[in-house]
């Protein structure tokens, strides 16, 4: 029988034990190692029962073993210096709050230039968090992402709220078929039994955020709570008896659902999360953000808010003060995009939220959300305006980078590919040149090394400067340490496996006399190779099986063996995906291979946190360059796992032979898809076969395969600190959002209106900005001749119409020269007016241009918008450049 309701029945704790409750409430737990310990204590057959959630473990302590626990004076000790410690890390000054101030504590070193005063509070929005298997709000690398920020900013003393949905079903859980087929289950989340509070007015009623939809209908949520460490996460959850049905689903699953539901979730995570925070920080006094975070354009529509908030309300009012007037749309609109931030984390068209535009306009249409802003306005925004876009489609990312005065890609690499795939935003501009910049992504150090690496480094290096974000030093650790806790790691992993194989066959239908094999499956002394993530085509699950006897000679090779883990989840969409799945699980079902190569189902953090420390090789093989940026890799690093993987996201910027191997790529633009596969799996298996199963196995007179070692060693020590989420958010810090707390507070009604109609202005009247004339003189150099060390005198005659010199700045753009004439490592060069206009209205600029490169070389001239409040002269995308009869001189070629 099925119960008819069900409701959460709360434990009851003896008053020495209260301090377990804010102990199970604060999700530093999850990275904090002897908080965990302290869990187990209370009861190990039920810590392992609970799925190591403190939350459910207390829910089924007895209360006889709370009796006992009261009384027992070492636990109440080990509590007490748990709670005070909990205590000193929510309210100590940590790094953020050691360089901030109106005393140029911001410019000491590893902090911001310039002594600038840091944001009080940012608001970071995102779709997905994964903090904690405890609270499954995540899909896959973006949450992740997403929660090691969070986690991190907490470490460092960031003043974040983090701000996302709460899907009562989460992300889903993953099964297999008897014959190896994908199965997805949604188990229902009750919020009452996660680590979550619900947040509530003065008078005790739950806080509600509303939006309006077509039809005079209203779509209403409430928000809980999470502690991350010092960091709030609020989550919005529409399921409540103020909806109707349809509205009441609207957060049921993560990523799910039809168009419709899709942008219902946007519209309630960027609107509904504004209004959420703005409550949020009412409540309990908590500074209001001055910098906003978009991570990924699902949270886009939050821009769209403050511009309501802003042309419907004293502006002077969302800052703290009494006075103000509201602003106009389009001063609105240059506020906010002051205080924004936009990271777009995805290297394809394909990966980004498109709607249809008449589904947007009916929605902010006179009887939807957001009164006061235009929808025509709304729609301008999201629109593909640009050659190849598509006019009847309104694309999110587009909307965030109009939004946001600042934006960047989350590796090196894709920010390149990031600019020139959002290009067309910015006509007459090189991609080099589009305002996307990159913070390459990093992961939480706590979170994610293994206690048994943290304590062997903290252990062998007693005297050492702890790292700010909990990262050991492994550099005079013995390499016999170093071999038996890696050796170790393995042989959890082997156990881990054996377990979840086996639960996994039983639910495929399998009966337990079945199952003896599984007791043989994984060797503790065997190279072991993981390979785990979200399963779409690019990522290429089953590129290792292109050739499958090659395969089986590796995986049973007599001196050299090697065995692979592999988990992932295909969306429950994408039957490409779990075909895939199928593939692989039926090879890995092989009796000749299923003790040396398994498929794990329902990989979430919980099983990530036993296989990255496990593994000794991270294999990574996506379609290069379509890994934005890939953390897995990462993680699996910071426990002295190395790498193996296609030359893409963080590995293209850090990969270096010390810390693992690079896989040879193909040329992916050829049409010939089996052929570029087939050369790169074949890359792959050569590398194993020729490198790594031999470094692995060569072993010295101790035992020891000391070459190994070291690259463990040189991966803990050389590539750790630069793969740490602590160096992320600090440099987000540095760049970005202190930049963009500058820029917020510069922009006052009066300010704003000003660039609003500066813009404005400038737009209506470039068309008549020419260059007319350009001439160069070679003012230095033997006879005059273009040789290095020449200098060269350039005068430009430009037309500005109705606009004026302080409008506008002229350039001279030089580099070297390619077969096609376009000009390659280019730097620009300002140029000065040389006098009042001609009779004409012409103005003539002048400058010297140094030729400090031999071999071909060239330059030529442009005319940009130019003013004091413009984060970048591409600001406004408008760009005057010479036609090809524009006078004498207008290309030089040296050699």
């Amino acid at each position: 029988m099925k119960a008819i309701r069900r409701f959460t029945v709360r434990p009851v704790l003896p008053e020495p034990l209260q301090p377990l409750s804010d102990l199970a409430r604060n999700l530093r737990w999850s990275w904090h190692t002897e908080t965990r310990e302290l869990f187990e204590a209370v009861d190990p057959a039920g810590w392992r029962a609970s799925g190591a959630d403190p939350v459910r473990l207390l829910g089924g302590v007895s209360a006889t073993r709370l009796g006992e626990l009261a009384a027992d004076r070492a636990f109440l000790d080990r509590l007490g210096a748990a709670a005070a410690d909990l205590d000193t890390y929510l309210r100590g000054a940590r790094w953020y709050q050691e360089r901030d101030g109106d005393t140029g504590g911001a410019g000491a070193e590893g902090g911001v230039s310039g002594g600038v005063e840091l944001p009080a509070a940012i608001g970071y929005f995102s779709p997905e968090f994964g903090v904690t298997a405890a609270l499954p709000q995540y899909s896959g690398g973006l949450g992740i992402l997403a929660g090691d920020h969070l986690k991190a900013a907490s470490d460092l003393g960031v003043p974040l709220i983090g701000v996302g949905l709460l899907y009562r079903h989460g992300y889903f859980r993953q099964s297999l078929s008897r014959d190896g087929w994908q199965q997805e289950q949604y188990p229902v989340l009750d919020p009452n039994e996660l680590p979550l509070t619900l947040l509530r007015e003065p008078d005790g009623t739950a806080a509600r955020v509303s939006l309006a939809l077509p039809g005079h209908r209203t779509l209403r949520a409430c928000v809980w709570q999470a502690h991350v460490g010092r960091v709030p996460l609020l989550l919005l959850d529409s399921d409540v008896e103020e909806n109707g049905p349809g509205e009441r689903e609207v957060t049921d699953r993560l990523y799910g659902g039809g168009s419709e539901h899709r942008l219902l979730q946007e519209m309630l995570l960027g609107i509904g999360g504004v209004r959420a925070l703005r409550t949020y920080c009412r409540l309990t006094g908590h500074p209001a953000p001055e910098v906003f975070h978009t991570n990924e354009g699902h949270a886009g529509f939050l821009g769209l808010e403050r511009i309501r908030e802003l042309v419907s309300t004293p502006a002077d009012a969302l800052r703290g003060t009494e006075s103000g007037t509201a602003m106009g749309f389009e001063a609105a609109l240059e506020a906010v995009r002051a205080g924004t931030v936009f990271t777009t984390h995805t290297p394809v068209p394909a990966g980004i939220d498109r709607f249809e535009r008449d589904l947007v306009a009916r929605h902010f249409g006179d009887d939807g959300e957001l009164p006061g802003v235009p929808v025509e306005r709304v729609l301008g925004l999201g629109a593909e305006s640009y050659p190849g876009g598509e006019t009847n489609l309104f694309n999110m990312a587009v909307m965030g980078l109009r939004l946001a005065q600042r934006a960047n890609g989350v590796s090196t690499l894709h920010g390149a590919v990031s600019r020139k795939m959002f290009a067309g935003l910015w006509p007459g501009f090189d991609p080099a040149e589009v305002p996307i910049g990159s913070v390459t992504n990093g992961v939480h150090a706590p979170t994610w090394t293994a206690p048994e690496m943290a304590r062997l480094g903290a252990r062998r290096n007693p005297g050492g400067r702890p790292d700010p974000v909990g990262l050991p030093d492994f550099t005079a650790t013995p390499a016999a340490a170093l071999w038996d806790v890696r050796r170790a790691l393995r042989a959890q992993l082997v156990t881990e496996v054996r377990g979840r194989l086996h639960a996994s066959w039983r639910l495929r239908g399998a009966e337990d006399a079945e199952l003896g094999w599984i007791d043989g499956v994984l060797d503790p002394d065997v190279l072991t190779i993981g390979f785990a993530r979200r399963v779409p085509s690019y990522k290429r699950l089953t590129l290792m099986l292109r050739d499958r006897d090659r395969l089986t000679e590796l995986l049973l090779h007599p001196e050299r063996p090697i065995q692979i883990v592999v988990a992932g989840k295909a969306h429950p969409a994408d039957d490409g995906g779990k075909r895939l799945v199928r593939e692989l699980v039926r090879f890995s079902d092989d009796p000749r291979v299923r003790h040396r190569i398994v498929f794990l189902p329902d990989y979430g953090m919980g099983m990530a946190q036993k296989l990255y420390p496990g593994c000794d090789v991270w294999l990574n093989n996506p379609l290069r360059p379509l890994e934005a940026c890939g953390t897995s890799g990462m993680k699996a690093a910071l426990n002295g796992c190395l790498n193996l993987s296609v030359l893409d996201g963080w590995w293209d910027e850090w990969f270096e032979p010390d810390f693992g191997w690079a896989i040879p790529t193909a040329d992916t633009g050829t049409a010939d898809e089996n052929r570029r596969d087939d050369l790169e799996a074949n890359a792959l298996y050569e590398l194993i076969e020729d490198r790594v199963a031999p470094r692995f196995y060569d072993r010295g007179t101790d035992g020891l395969p000391d070459r190994w070692i070291e690259m463990v060693r040189r991966t803990l020590v050389t590539l750790g600190p630069k793969v740490l989420a602590g160096r992320m958010v600090r440099e987000y810090v540095e760049r970005l959002y202190a930049p963009a707390a500058r820029a917020h507070r510069s922009l006052d009604p009066g300010r704003a209106a000003e660039l609003a109609a500066w813009k404005y202005r400038t737009r209506t009247l470039w068309p008549y900005v020419s260059v007319d004339h350009v001439e160069a003189v070679a003012a230095t150099g033997a006879g005059g001749s273009t040789e290095l060390g020449s200098t060269l005198t350039l005068r430009v005659c430009v037309g500005l119409g109705e606009l004026r010199p302080d409008d506008v700045e002229v350039q001279a753009v030089a580099g070297r020269v390619g077969p096609d004439d376009a000009l390659v490592d280019a730097r620009a060069f300002p140029l000065k007016p040389a006098g009042g206009p001609d009779l004409e209205g012409r103005w003539v600029y002048e400058g010297p241009l140094a030729l400090d490169r031999t071999g071909p070389y060239g330059y030529t001239v442009r005319v940009l918008p130019a003013h004091p409040l413009l984060a970048t002269s591409a600001d406004l995308g408008l760009v005057a450049l010479p036609t090809e009869a524009t006078g004498e001189g207008a290309g030089v070629l040296m050699r």
